[in-house]
């Protein structure tokens, strides 16, 4: 193995360890230093123009990350009201069975959609 490809995956482990806030918080870090040594770093290629579309990257992403958070609560939400709705119909479902299995005799139950013998 080369070190090339030991360098890429111990960079792609330690990726997969890295949360959220720890990469936007490092992002935040590199734009600062990068910006504050622009000069040095020019000599590499990293100028104004190289800090500004990360910079531009860190900001999308962090819009997109907000936009995500409030879908989930969003959807979060209407799960609870979902699932608060649902159980309020199979209790209505199941007196309208008690009902029927009440009133209509056991041979007319199919016609409701009730298989009980009983």
């Amino acid at each position: 193995m080369t070190d090339e490809t030991q360098t890429t995956q111990t960079t792609k482990e330690r990726n997969a360890r890295t949360s959220q806030a720890e990469v936007f918080k490092f992002a935040r870090l590199m734009i600062a230093g990068m910006t504050a040594h622009t000069e040095d770093l020019a000599k590499r290629g990293m100028d104004a123009a190289y800090v500004s579309s990360i910079q531009t990257e860190l900001t999308a992403t962090e819009t997109l990350d907000a936009e995500q958070e409030t879908l989930k609560a969003a959807a979060k939400t209407k799960t609870m009201e979902f699932n608060a709705r649902f159980t309020e119909l199979q209790k209505a479902l199941g007196e309208a069975k008690k009902l029927v299995k009440m009133t209509i005799p056991q041979e007319g139950w199919v016609e409701f959609g009730i298989t009980d013998k009983r």
